[in-house]
């Protein structure tokens, strides 16, 4: 399977894509170009992109990778996969759904090209718009007020691990056509004198429309973490570009290893509740609705395959061993995450706050 590194036109350097510039930048002459002058300027670099498109599988890279998985199995993460930096020669070390990382020598970019060939080839990808400098800053502000998290979970070692990462999604478009039949009921009460009166209204309510549904998310990776990738949602799909390998140099990327299929029932499910529920709150202010009828039909489905871009910051508690998390979506800054608290920090607030208590109390006590 082959690898690819973007080199740049003027010194042969990696570039990587600068999310500041939105443009790729050349580490050592400093160098900028377009995604358009790169593939005016290098035609490789493109004819290299649009290789995914093909699913051709050199025969060196199956047999190579079949020498790591000799059962033929698919479990993402079980097997190591070996390939060569084309900058260096290092031997880069993977698991079965890396699709771009870097060389640990040279710390050149690679992307691990048959990964993403084929239908494994993404439709879409949003580029990163935070950059590196960014997400640190906007973990440093989320944790501002939070005083119990231990030293060492905000320190210059810990942040410099933060990984900008295209995780794959599964997108789903479609229209759904629904009609609602009813009986609205209409209550009017009054008093004259020491009567009370009240008028009930009955009216037949139709209503009929059709929904356009856009880009509903999914996560297509098993072992993403279900709260850190879904967190950062939403994502502004209109910001999508068709896929490039280029967008991915200088970030980690995961290839899907989830299929469309086993999200189809319940997104379908999804939409025709979020349709049924739009027609009904457009049917007007009733005091009780009677549904007589009602039915939804989903016409045009579409499933559209992208990568998206999260930062990402992992913390691992020694004693416990349990593993916290942050993540900044790429593209909007939308934060989440879990924190690990301090014990010693805690028994301080404990000491500050009892303490002094226990000292009023007992004063108070000695003088009653």
């Amino acid at each position: 399977m082959a690898t690819i590194s973007i080199k740049c036109p003027n010194c042969g350097g990696g570039l990587q894509f600068d999310p500041a510039a939105q443009d790729y930048q050349c580490e050592y002459c400093l160098s900028h170009f377009t995604q358009e002058e790169l593939e005016r300027i290098a035609p490789e670099a493109k004819a290299e992109a649009d290789d995914g498109r093909e699913g051709q599988r050199a025969e060196r890279g199956e047999a190579r990778e079949a020498a790591y998985n000799p059962a033929g199995q698919d479990d993402a993460g079980e097997n190591a996969v070996i390939y060569t930096c084309p900058s260096c020669g290092a031997e880069i070390v993977t698991d079965e759904t890396t699709a771009a990382s870097f060389c640990f020598y040279c710390h050149n970019p690679v992307i691990l090209q048959g990964r993403l060939q084929g239908s494994y080839h993404p439709d879409h990808v949003i580029p990163f718009a935070i950059d590196k400098e960014k997400a640190t800053e906007i973990f440093l502000g989320w944790l501002k007020r939070k005083r119990y998290v231990p030293s060492d979970f905000a320190s210059q070692e810990q942040i410099e691990k933060m990984t900008g990462v295209y995780f794959p999604y599964w997108l789903y478009s479609c229209q759904v056509d629904g009609r609602l039949v009813g009986e609205g009921t209409k209550l009017r009460t009054w008093q004259t004198g020491n009567t009370r009166y009240t008028e009930t209204q009955k009216y037949d309510v139709s209503r009929s429309g059709t929904i356009a549904i856009d880009h509903v998310t999914r996560n297509a990776l098993k072992k993403a973490d279900k709260k850190l990738v879904e967190g950062v949602m939403p994502f502004d799909t209109k910001a999508m570009k068709p896929f490039s390998m280029g967008f991915l140099s200088g970030f980690f990327a995961e290839k899907r290893d989830m299929e469309r299929q086993e999200f189809a029932t319940e997104v379908e499910q999804e939409v025709r509740e979020f349709a049924a529920d739009n027609l009904k709150s457009g049917v007007g202010s009733y005091a009780s609705l009677n549904i007589r009828q009602q039915e939804t039909q989903v016409r045009n489905p579409r499933w559209e395959y992208a990568l998206l871009p999260v930062w990402t910051l992992t913390y691992k508690d020694q004693k416990t061993g349990k593993i916290y998390y942050f993540a900044c979506n790429g593209q909007s800054g939308k934060v989440c995450g879990q924190l690990p608290v301090d014990p010693k920090k805690l028994w301080v607030l404990f000491a500050q706050i009892f303490v002094p208590l226990l000292a009023a109390l007992l004063t108070a006590g000695w003088f009653l």
